[in-house]
């Protein structure tokens, strides 16, 4: 990892810690104080719609200073200084402005280059590529295969100001990218130097991909782009100016959060919800739980929210109280933090769900669901793992809000796959952090007809962000992090080909070790892949991007992103850790990717790097 910027963290954090006691020793309010008196009462349980302490943890300063000045939280911060506002950002995020403040000094695009081109329609139709979620890239859009990959080289890199991490995949359409970032700015970038058209400002942390509507042969109309916030906005934005067109929080829950992108089909926007409520339930004090995951159906032109498609049916209810004496709430959690496979034909989306928060368990997590696109019901579920309640109380040393479960915690992360076989018979592919890979009958209630045990699984993986499909070949990515004692046995870190057919594994990459010397390291699988005609490429957490042949899982072409890259604002960023849903992306013969994902112990990272052939 980098040293220096590491250091320049801790620097950051030091120098909010002292400018808090300085603020005492003036006789001024801290950053403590201010936020008991001003957003305790809200932020902790007063206000249904407010955000969880725990999500405020994990936000820029700068994005919460955004809230109280002019924001959201601006009423509520009225009676605060400008001095005191800052102080309240800067105790809960850990660190000052002084990096996190800044905006890119990417240079704008000149007006030729900010030019909308209204005929570079969208390369793909969302995360995905495809509605079920194949993550393959052909060549007519792709212009690079397995024969070529070799003559890639880096063209620009981008920097991401204040930022630790980097995990919302690119979009390409109109001559331009859509990225967002961790200070909660989306970017449309000119996809040929990396000059910044516009910039939108959100109130948080975007960390999920962006999604471009199509637009007829012939428009001028400005499509539409979407996307989620931190703390659970969906946003609609004005593809050509970067201007709001809609915006709407699709649940009440305090620790809402949307991680993995939207899926767009018609007319219809669908928004995966997922919560941070996992964590706020290490206070033995918090009444654990009360978020119950799904997909909320938006009208993608207006913004009016249709339906919600709930994971668990039932609402929860109290049923106990803790060792403390506060109220336990079940069922809960089934988290949906994959994007839909959306499947018109049979009137569903698939989506995968993540455990239960709180006990007793229900039989919708851990699963694959198959939710009707019509009213949101759930037509069937297939459960892979019961009895999985688990929540960050079992992290902590009292224990207090752990269920009697207590896991494993074997999420489906990574989005479902609707896939049709050679020999014409449709299955949805799915993989969980239980290192298992599972084909689903859609006609027969999700029966499962094969299902392969791959990984040896953990909390982190097994099978994390994202497979990838081309043919009967199916590329699963294995994170398999070290986890510690609590998940013993030998690691299989590296790639897997699979025949969607039969199960049967075709071939194994197994990642060496090359972690030497760097921290937060490791050398397993656990972002997005991509797939290309005749290979597969995928970022590890060792901050390598390798591309593997489709015949027989070699590396054809290799990338370290752990240095540092002079940036299009003249100045320099970092590579790290690749994690995430952010895989690869290509269009007309370039790639681009996203490097760095300085969270639960990987290796920090702020940069974006376009990748074309050699000159």
């Amino acid at each position: 990892m980098n040293y220096s910027h590491w250091l320049l963290t801790a620097l950051m954090a030091a120098g909010s810690a002292l400018a808090g006691a300085e603020a005492e020793t003036a006789g001024e309010r801290d950053g403590a104080a201010l936020y008991q008196q001003y957003c305790a009462s809200c932020h902790e349980g007063g206000v249904a719609k407010a955000p969880q302490y725990s999500l405020l943890e994990i936000m820029p300063p700068s994005s919460i200073l955004r809230a109280m000045q002019g924001g959201v939280m601006q009423t509520q911060a009225a009676e605060m200084t400008a001095a005191e506002q800052q102080r309240v950002a800067e105790y809960l995020s850990g660190q000052t402005l002084a990096e996190a403040d800044m905006q890119s000094e990417a240079p704008i695009c000149s007006a030729e280059r900010a030019q909308f081109d209204f005929g570079a329609r969208p390369d793909t139709r969302g995360w995905g590529v495809n509605p079920g979620n194949h993550r393959f890239y052909d060549n007519e859009v792709a212009g690079v295969t397995a024969a070529n990959i070799g003559e890639l080289e880096l063209k620009w890199a981008f920097a991401f100001p204040g930022a630790l991490r980097a995990r919302s995949q690119p979009a390409i359409a109109g001559g331009a990218l859509y990225v967002g970032s961790q200070d909660g700015t989306v970017y449309a970038l000119d996809r040929e130097t990396g000059c910044i058209r516009w910039r939108f400002a959100t109130v948080a942390e975007v960390r999920n991909g962006i999604v471009v509507a199509d637009w007829a042969q012939g428009s001028s109309a400005p499509p539409l782009l979407y996307f989620g916030d931190l703390v659970g906005n969906v946003y609609a934005l004005n593809a050509v100016t970067g201007e709001l067109v809609w915006r709407d929080r699709p649940d009440d829950h305090p620790s809402l959060t949307l991680t993995a992108s939207p899926a767009l089909h018609g007319n219809r926007l669908y928004v995966p919800l997922s919560s941070l409520e996992v964590t706020a339930a290490a206070d033995p004090g918090y009444a654990c739980c009360t978020f119950r995951g799904g997909v909320a159906v938006y009208n993608a032109g207006t913004g009016e929210k249709l339906h919600t498609s709930y994971t668990i049916a039932e609402k929860p209810a109290v049923v106990g109280r803790n060792a403390v004496g506060t109220e336990r709430i079940a069922p809960s959690g089934s988290p949906v933090w994959n994007t839909p496979a959306l499947d018109p034909a049979r009137g569903v989306m698939y989506v995968g769900t993540g455990e239960n928060y709180s006990s007793p368990a229900n039989n919708t997590s851990d699963a694959i669901l198959a939710l009707s696109l019509e009213d949101g019901s759930i037509v069937w579920s297939q459960q892979m793992t019961a009895g999985d309640a688990w929540n960050m109380g079992c992290e902590t040393e009292e224990r207090v809000n752990c269920p009697p479960e207590d896991g494993p915690d074997y999420d489906f992360g990574a989005a479902t796959i609707l896939a049709t076989t050679s020999e014409g018979r449709d299955l949805v592919l799915a993989g969980q952090k239980s290192g298992e890979v599972f084909a689903l009958d859609p006609d027969n209630g999700g029966e499962i007809v094969w299902r392969r045990k791959l990984g040896r699984g953990g909390i982190q993986g097994g099978v994390h962000f994202g497979m990838a499909l081309e043919g009967d070949v199916l590329y699963v990515p294995m994170s398999d992090f070290d986890g510690g004692p609590r998940w013993p046995g030998e690691m299989f870190p590296g790639m897997y080909a699979v025949d969607i057919r039969t199960g049967e594994q075709l071939w194994f990459n197994r990642n060496a070790n090359i972690c030497d010397g760097r921290e937060f390291c490791q050398p397993g699988l656990s972002a997005a892949a991509s797939a290309l005609e005749g290979a597969v490429i995928a970022g590890a957490m060792d901050g390598v991007l390798r591309a593997y042949d489709k015949r027989d899982g070699k590396v054809l072409w290799s990338f370290d992103s752990v240095r540092e890259f002079r940036t299009t604002d003249g100045g320099t960023a970092h590579g790290g850790s690749f994690g995430g849903a952010a895989g690869p992306v290509f269009s007309d013969g370039m790639m681009f990717v996203n490097s760095g994902y300085g969270i639960y112990f990987h290796m920090p990272g702020n940069v974006l790097l376009a990748f074309g052939p050699q000159e």
